[in-house]
């Protein structure tokens, strides 16, 4: 077993003593593993639920538990039911702190999720789509969400990785087994595979199945037959991969970069694999001579709240990034 990554002393300090209480909390949280009865943890907590972009979203929230307007939450973007959960779930803000969360997952449920299993935009099973499906079980798992609906999201997602899955697959969106998307000229898509790599990696190891294990297998195969540092993989329509890849940004909704897949391969326990070694050696090389990170990918003005100038040194994809070297310099 390597040493676990040591993160510099002044970057530390930054988190730790940001404007922004979020920050603080997910860095004591998740950088310096301080444990969930922390009592500072739970001042910090209390704090990014009053004031930053946690208590934005919350206080835009309808009393009914959506955000903007009723029914499946995918429209508009950015500021909708959907959009307004995931970016919930990567502030760290879990649903038993807070009861306003926990109506939102109750409402993501209600009204977004089939009989089947399928999360959907537009109310029907067509509706869906593996980005869509990973975002928001990752999302409601990380938020704590406990409702048993929450496994059989998770099963359709292990069902929909087998090419001889017994599922109705739509031209739209989800059209075929292992990642097939018409959205990417119904070749395998590694955007929705990451996310659904991630939803798998927030699942609690208790609770896979036999299932659930093969589809994990399945995506990280898939995610690890090219080099993930150069995302070669199907790309529908276009002659390259998207320059999107390797962008780093916050928050991270559809669009993917390669730093989520090391995040997602990582948490699934694949850091010390050699075929994650470029991966992890070109998110080393994007830091800065000062320890911290630049937004390269923002979605200024669209979402909730603001995450930093396009350019700037980022609190959050700084975490993002210290948080991944960390796990699989621990693995």
């Amino acid at each position: 077993m390597e040493q676990v990554l040591s993160v510099p002393p002044s970057t530390m300090d930054w988190l730790v003593s940001h404007a922004e209480p979020s920050v603080r909390l997910l860095a004591m949280r998740d950088l310096q593993r301080r444990p969930a009865a922390d009592a500072e943890r739970d001042l910090l907590r209390a704090e990014a639920h009053t004031r930053g972009p946690i208590a934005e979203i919350l206080g835009a929230m309808d009393p009914a538990g959506f955000w903007v307007e009723p029914g499946p939450g995918y429209f508009p973007k950015y500021r909708s039911t959907v959009w307004s959960l995931i970016l919930l779930a990567q502030l760290g803000a879990p649903a038993a702190c807070d009861g306003r969360v926990a109506m939102a997952c109750r409402y993501v449920l209600d009204h977004s999720l089939t009989p089947a299993g399928q999360f959907t935009a537009s109310g029907a099973p067509s509706g869906t789509a593996d980005c869509l499906q990973g975002n928001l079980c990752r999302s409601l798992a990380a938020l704590g969400c406990n409702d048993t609906r929450l496994a059989k999201a998770y099963e359709y997602i292990a069902l929909a990785r087998g090419s001889d899955a017994p599922l109705r697959y739509y031209a739209a969106g989800k059209c075929g087994p292992v990642f097939c998307c018409g959205s990417n000229n119904k070749q395998p898509c590694a955007w929705g595979a990451v996310k659904v790599m991630a939803a798998f990696a927030e699942w609690p190891p208790e609770r896979r199945t036999a299932l659930i294990q093969g589809a994990i297998d399945v995506g990280i195969d898939f995610l690890l037959s090219v080099d993930p540092s150069t995302a070669a993989y199907p790309c529908g329509w276009g002659a390259k991969p998207s320059r999107s890849w390797w962008q780093f940004g916050f928050p991270v909704f559809y669009v993917t970069d390669v730093l989520q897949i090391a995040e997602a391969l990582v948490a699934l326990g694949c850091g010390g694999d050699p075929r994650l070694a470029k991966l992890l050696a070109l998110i080393r090389s994007k830091q800065g001579s000062d320890g911290r990170w630049p937004l390269e990918y923002s979605y200024a003005g669209k979402t909730w709240g603001g995450f930093g100038a396009k350019g700037d040194p980022n609190p959050w994809v700084t975490l993002r990034a210290l948080r991944v070297l960390q796990q699989a310099s621990a693995l």
